[in-house]
């Protein structure tokens, strides 16, 4: 069993407690919170050390809806306990590991025939997995204004720091926090997440999960959701159902403001992460006037399609915001589309079987704030694009004119970049306001049996990308707004030197960017 997986199913309710559990419980009033009463978890991370598992016939095919639990019924009870207890489980979809061509035809007495043949039926499984998953939403135009926004918002101001955010991670926050809430509280978050409806953003959610769920052996994408549950109040049983159906969100009981349940919390979220996040997990804590807690995770691990060759990794000069560092630079030749614009250029380096990481370098004398308020690096980051050969079979951006594909000759540093944010502020900003405030505040889907207001204290969001020889480990992107005006590009042949801060993207199969980020300091 994947680790995944396991994070969501290692804590178990008794038949005795399950059975509980479906039954109403006795309403109760509790004095008025000075603090926060409901709290929404964002953590983001992205992953990247090479790993293979190789192909396995053993699983099961895809399954797109996910289990639950749950039986029919209108409210739920969660019971006492000193630790987490399962509610609603979530079952990950199943994916036949991708069959890579060394898992077939490598070694001296290969049947070349037979290997032909066993990789054709593995890849046909894989395949068939893959088409039950996915759901060919068209994402154009359906996030933009979203990503672009709050992009510019988190990401802008790092100044000497590092600074990571992950847009798709936030979305399917904020989207089950819309679950919850109502009236202006909801239609807030709707209008920031461009949705006409609760049951528009639910499909288009729903989409975004399965439309980037990749677990085959090499990808790994895994958007994690979960609530965390008082053990004395109950919950509309509704509420937590169409949780764990269309966002994969189990459900979890326990003791709020007990180290037990807090490390519950943590250990899941290290699960579904890899441990990328333990150092920041370590100060999560519910204490005992949380009513709610909503975690969502993204994990994403991959290796590039060309590796770089490490006997040619040297120490150059990186050339941070205020100081000269050292940082070992990684160099690669490579033929591909080259992409301009008024203050910056790009490259693009895909990984194996699906994904890409962009990379966009503000021009000399213009920094990352500046063509992050410009918007101009977001125009082009969601300008559509397609995968259709040019001159040379790179990636062609329909809509953005300036592009040529030429011989590359890349250097760029090794990084392991992370950041801290609140979200709380930020998305006032944006325009999302009622949900902090308990004068205001309306959560009566959630159906909490409290009379008192409940209302989101805090929304720490944290995120971490790592790049090296290998692969790509990561968290969180950036987004900007738009700008108009062109440079002209080389001829043949470019020289890209990230020696300077530098703005970056990792997009999943969809296409959407799943993690942004400002690099300031490679060296963390």
């Amino acid at each position: 069993m994947k680790r995944y997986r396991q994070a969501n199913e290692n804590i178990r309710a008794s038949e005795e407690m399950k059975e509980k559990a479906v039954r109403p419980g006795p309403k109760r009033t509790y004095a008025r919170w000075r603090e926060a009463v409901a709290a929404v978890l964002a953590v983001a991370l992205i992953g990247g050390s090479v790993m293979w598992t190789g192909f396995d016939s053993s699983p099961s095919p895809a399954q797109p809806n996910p289990l639950s639990n749950l039986e029919d019924g209108s409210r739920i009870m969660g019971r006492s306990a000193s630790q987490a207890t399962a509610l609603a489980v979530a079952k990950y979809p199943e994916i036949h590991d991708y069959p890579r061509q060394d898992d077939f035809f490598s070694g001296e007495d290969v049947d070349w025939e037979k290997a032909d043949a066993a990789r054709s039926k593995a890849f046909k499984a894989w395949r068939e997995d893959m088409d039950a998953l996915r759901t060919g939403t068209d994402y154009t135009g359906m996030m933009d204004d979203f990503i672009s926004r709050s992009a510019a918002q988190f990401l802008a101001g790092a100044g000497k720091d590092n600074r990571v955010y992950s847009p798709v991670n936030v979305y399917m926050a904020l989207s089950m926090l819309a679950e919850t809430t109502g009236d202006n509280t909801r239609a807030q978050i709707l209008d920031l997440l461009e949705a006409d409806s609760i049951e528009s953003l639910r499909e288009r959610a729903n989409a975004l999960w399965r439309d980037n769920y990749r677990d085959d052996g090499t990808v790994t994408a895994i958007l994690g959701n979960s609530l965390w549950l008082r053990d004395d109040f109950t919950y509309s049983k509704k509420t937590l159902n169409t949780l764990a159906k269309d966002y994969y969100a189990s459900s979890f009981s326990g003791e709020m403001g007990s180290e037990e349940y807090n490390q519950a919390l943590r250990d899941w979220i290290n699960q579904q992460t890899n441990g990328l996040l333990a150092e920041q997990a370590e100060g999560l804590e519910m204490d005992a006037r949380t009513a709610l807690a909503l975690a969502s995770t993204i994990y994403f691990k991959a290796a590039w399609d060309d590796e770089f060759s490490k006997e040619n990794t040297e120490t150059d000069t990186f050339h941070a915001p205020g100081r000269d560092v050292d940082a070992e630079f990684m160099h690669r030749t490579m033929e591909g589309s080259f992409y301009w614009g008024d203050n910056f250029t790009a490259v693009r380096l895909s990984f194996q079987e699906g994904g890409d990481m962009w990379f966009i370098l503000p021009d000399e004398g213009y920094s990352v704030d500046q063509l992050l308020d410009s918007g101009e690096a977001m125009k082009f980051l969601l300008s559509p694009k397609y995968d259709q050969c040019d001159d040379g079979g790179s990636v062609v951006r329909e809509g953005w004119p300036h592009q040529k594909y030429l011989q590359i000759n890349l250097s760029m540093p090794k990084f392991d970049v992370s950041s801290d944010l609140d979200l709380i502020g930020g998305l006032k900003q944006l325009g999302v306001t009622d949900v902090f405030d308990p004068g205001v505040s309306n959560f009566d889907p959630l159906e909490a049996s409290t009379d008192d207001p409940l209302y989101v204290g805090k929304a720490p969001h944290a995120a971490r990308v790592k790049v090296d020889e290998e692969g790509c480990e990561a968290a969180a992107y950036t987004v900007m707004m738009v700008f108009c005006g062109y440079d002209v590009p080389p001829d043949d042949e470019v020289d890209f030197i990230l020696d300077r801060p530098f703005l970056f993207a990792v997009t999943g199969d969809s296409g959407l960017p799943l993690f942004t980020g400002v690099v300031n300091q490679p060296n963390g």
